[in-house]
C-alpha cells in the first residue's frame, strides 16, 4: 500500500477521520497494495460540497478511480468494486477464458 499525500495516484478516497466505513475501504485498498490518495472531508454533512460534486451525494466514503472512470460511494459497494477490479474477482473474471 502506498498512500500519496501529494497526489499522483489514480485512486482518490474521500473520507472522514476515524470513520469505520472509510477504514473498511482503506483496509481493502491496502490488502491489494493499491496506491491511493486520501482526501479528508468536512465532518459536517452539509459542508461536504466537494464530495457532492464528485459523487452526487455528501456521504463518505467515496472513491474516484481514474484507471476505470468509476466514481462511487457506500463502503460495501466500494469494497466489492475493488475486489472485482483489482482482487480475486478480477482474476476469476479473466480466468473464464476463450474456448
Amino acid at each position: 500500500m502506498s498512500q500519496s499525500a501529494t497526489g499522483g495516484s489514480a485512486i482518490t478516497l474521500y473520507r472522514l477521520q476515524a470513520c469505520p466505513f472509510c477504514e473498511r475501504v482503506v483496509r481493502k485498498l491496502q490488502e491489494y497494495d493499491l496506491d491511493y490518495q486520501s482526501r479528508f472531508v468536512e465532518p459536517m454533512h452539509s459542508d461536504r460540497n466537494v464530495v457532492k460534486r464528485i459523487s452526487g451525494k455528501r456521504t463518505v466514503p467515496a472513491i474516484v478511480d481514474e484507471n476505470t472512470g468509476v466514481t462511487m460511494s457506500e463502503s460495501a459497494n466500494i469494497v466489492e468494486y475493488v475486489e472485482n477490479t483489482y482482487g480475486d474477482g478480477a482474476e476469476a473474471a479473466s480466468a473464464g477464458g476463450d474456448d
